[in-house]
């Protein structure tokens, strides 16, 4: 705590590339949860194995990276309870929440082939370039890479017209990942209502090509 006091602004975010226990992270929300302050926090860890006999490894933590999340969950609890009173009073909205992501490869299946390599098998790769094991989120959450868009916005989730669809920061980034009930140009123009900044939709997911065409013209 003294330290982030002593070098961190009310609005920095501190980076610590050896989180272990995310004792970082604890200090600051509980920091901010005193001075009323905004500070943000990444932690970075390996999925470092704890030792057979360790302490952490008898509690059931095979990773020390699982210690940090468990830690930072029952810190941001505590946090909740000592401070229950207080922050009202100050008008403080105090956010103890986090997301986790891991490094993993692209969400694109490699679809990069020489002819004489190419056969029926890998042909459906063409039809939808996307690995199978990935989900929604992880299409989005690279999409907000690509695009620079700050990793912590808020992330709203909603049905329209029986479709789900992301949106990032109130407008400034809707997205639709659905490849099997089809967007077409009545669920266009429902979306084009709320006026996004950006838009992005799965490119399997149109149901035909002429709505695929008019996508661009509908929101403008």
């Amino acid at each position: 705590k003294r330290l982030i006091q002593s070098v961190c602004k009310n609005d920095d975010i501190l980076i610590d590339f050896f989180a272990g226990s995310c004792t970082a992270a604890h200090a600051l929300m509980l920091l901010n949860a005193e001075d009323g302050a905004n500070r943000r926090v990444i932690m970075v860890q390996l999925p470092e194995e704890c030792d057979e006999k360790s302490e952490a490894r008898k509690l059931g933590y095979s990773v020390v990276s699982e210690i940090g999340k468990n830690r930072i969950r029952r810190a941001a609890q505590k946090i909740r309870e000592e401070f229950s009173e207080t922050l009202p009073m100050r008008n403080t909205d105090l956010d103890l929440g986090f997301r986790l992501l891991k490094v993993d490869t692209s969400n694109m299946a490699d679809v990069d082939y020489a002819p004489d390599a190419l056969d029926k098998a890998n042909l459906d790769l063409f039809v939808d370039n996307i690995k199978p094991d990935r989900t929604a989120e992880d299409l989005l959450f690279q999409v907000m890479l690509d695009w620079g868009v700050d990793l912590a916005l808020p992330i709203a989730k909603e049905t329209i017209q029986g479709k789900e669809v992301f949106f990032v920061d109130g407008d400034a980034l809707a997205a639709c990942f659905d490849a099997h009930s089809g967007i077409d140009e009545a669920f266009v123009k429902e979306l084009a209502k709320r006026q996004p900044l950006r838009v992005v939709f799965r490119d399997a997911g149109f149901k035909d090509d002429a709505t695929k065409i008019n996508v661009e013209q509908i929101f403008k």
